[in-house]
């Protein structure tokens, strides 16, 4: 039976359908698309959930009520998973806005970890918060033998992708230029002195490298995913 951590991307909220950056909690709800999407996502995941948890933010609760509701199991809320706070580029979508975010996500990805979003957090600030979540989990349900099944856990596609490439030394640019899409997953594999393996990325899996043809001009469809 696996024992893994599967972050999950929350279904298609409100926010997503005009490219906003939506980041403080409570944040939009799920367009019925996005409700569908956890519905699928609970119909195909193929392995047993032993823990289902998520954010404070509405897109995520939504998410998993719809997932527990499907497979008869309980969600539970935890503080710290929430997204990136976007600071005074909250409820953007204006292009200049969307670019000034993506180019500090991208510091943070290269390492560039005390870079702040203006009047936001700074990369750390969000691993500060999210990963001792993570590091509790697995200490009371991946590591111990009583337990048994992956925890889901219903988060938010751009705090995923720079908490995944840190964990597991991820290639930066593969965070960069693959954004999860709604309720796609990032599967994490605990392995031994503390360390994860990333097994699942999306639709891909090992190995993770960036595309040599890939065209960072392009613009992107969901600066949050």
């Amino acid at each position: 039976m696996t024992k893994r951590l599967v972050l999950l991307r929350h279904g298609q909220s409100e926010a997503n359908v005009h490219r906003q950056l939506d980041t403080a909690p409570p944040g939009a709800a799920l367009t019925e698309l996005g409700r569908r999407q956890a519905v699928g996502f609970a119909a195909g995941w193929p392995y047993p959930i032993g823990l289902l948890v998520h954010s404070v933010a509405r897109r995520a609760i939504e998410t998993a009520a719809e997932i527990g509701a499907q497979l008869g199991i309980g969600a539970y809320e935890i503080a710290g998973i929430h997204e990136v706070q976007a600071g005074n580029l909250e409820g953007s979508n204006q292009e200049s806005d969307v670019e000034q975010f993506e180019d500090i996500y991208r510091q943070w990805q290269h390492g560039a970890l005390d870079v702040s979003m203006p009047g936001g957090e700074s990369g750390r600030q969000v691993l500060d918060r999210y990963l001792p979540v993570l590091n509790q989990l697995r200490l009371r349900h991946l590591d111990n033998h009583d337990r048994a099944g992956d925890i889901v856990m219903v988060s938010h596609g751009a705090a995923i992708r720079l908490v995944a490439a840190q964990l597991a030394g991820v290639d930066p640019e593969f965070a960069l230029e693959h954004h999860l899409a709604n309720t796609e997953c990032v599967v994490l594999s605990p392995v031994t002195d503390d360390r994860w393996s990333c097994v699942q990325w999306g639709e891909l899996t090992p190995p993770f490298y960036p595309e040599p043809e890939a065209d960072h001009s392009a613009v992107v469809v969901d600066p949050m995913g």
